[in-house]
């Protein structure tokens, strides 16, 4: 049965099916390449699914700020599109540099077609990505978007450099997140606005929503991968563990552990020392620390936020819906 989270987001794509279905033509058709391993590869990503939240977001903030599309004006559905390349992009080169093996559930592109043209494949849609916002023409969303990728990178490189290092500071940790995720939230929704000719009020209104989400939803992402099964979360559990990464979750753990706790912490996270048991023993810890209540916490703070941001746009169906939206990131931890 489909719990209250998964109906707010599946009423979302049903209220915006026609729109959404614009948008996946467009993505298929921008997928198109006379070199083979591309489409190949693009398939694979396709058959792996998603819930294309982000261009969802950038469909239904144009709607709620009355964007009336023709048959021959479809912005709203390209830059959709748009979103949805960089965001894979960014997917295929996280993959290679984190070695990931799955991806929502299915081998991952890099275990499949090898590092190399994972890289370059997400080469290729981020410049299909530029293609759009240039067909576009407009400078606003082109800076927002283009803005948007350089803070994506600036927070992979910054988790990079906190990787493994205990002594980061939760500022840091949400420093990355917001870098890594909320920055395309916040630009996928506000670019909607922008369409749509709105004034800079509902411009910030919607970037304030996509950024509080999309810092909700990487919490809520971080704190899973101490608390789901890999069947439910469709990655492999405990990825972040193994790689060092370090999240809400494990911060609060070791700042609320006793000496011998912080030692293992110090052991499997900064010496990168594991054993196969060490999986099973961290997730004790973090339960047992409450450390998951605390990021779940944090995360509900930042879902709050998000549902006020609309506030300045009259009560109707997509404002509660993308309200919903909010609670739903948070209720995956539920």
């Amino acid at each position: 049965m489909a719990d209250g989270s998964e109906v707010a987001l599946r009423d979302l794509a049903e209220y915006l099916a026609d729109d959404m279905a614009a948008c996946n033509r467009a993505i298929v058709e921008r997928m198109d390449s006379p070199v083979a391993l591309i489409p190949q590869l693009a398939a694979h990503l396709v058959a792996a699914g998603g819930k294309r939240l982000r261009p969802l977001l950038t469909l239904a903030s144009a709607r709620l700020c009355g964007y009336q599309p023709d048959a021959t004006h479809q912005r709203h559905v390209a830059l959709a599109a748009c979103v949805e390349f960089i965001h894979t992009a960014t997917l295929l080169h996280d993959d290679v540099v984190d070695e990931s093996s799955l991806r929502r559930g299915m081998a991952s592109a890099n275990a499949v077609f090898g590092n190399k043209a994972s890289v370059l494949v997400g080469d290729f849609l981020f410049a299909r990505s530029f293609q759009l916002m240039t067909d576009d023409g407009s400078l606003k969303v082109m800076n927002i978007l283009s803005s948007a990728s350089a803070t994506i990178a600036e927070g992979e490189v910054l988790q990079m450099s906190t990787q493994n290092d205990l002594s980061t500071q939760i500022d840091q940790y949400l420093e990355v997140i917001h870098g890594k995720t909320a920055a395309l939230f916040a630009a996928a929704c506000r670019v909607g606005a922008v369409v749509a000719d709105r004034g800079e009020a509902e411009e910030r209104a919607l970037e304030s929503y996509g950024t509080n989400l999309g810092m909700a939803f990487q919490l809520v992402d971080d704190a899973l991968d101490y608390a789901a099964d890999q069947a439910r979360l469709g990655k492999t559990v405990g990825d972040d563990f193994r790689e060092g990464k370090i999240t809400l979750p494990v911060l609060a753990a070791y700042a609320a552990g006793s000496e011998e706790d912080r030692a293992f912490w110090q052991r499997v996270i900064e010496e990168s020392e594991q054993k196969p048991e060490d999986l099973d023993h961290a997730l004790r810890l973090i339960e047992q620390t409450g450390a998951i209540r605390i990021t779940l916490e944090r995360a509900t703070e930042y879902a709050d936020a998000a549902r006020e941001a609309l506030s300045i746009f009259p009560p109707g169906r997509l404002r509660q819906m993308l309200q919903d939206t909010a609670s739903y990131t948070v209720n995956r931890l539920r």
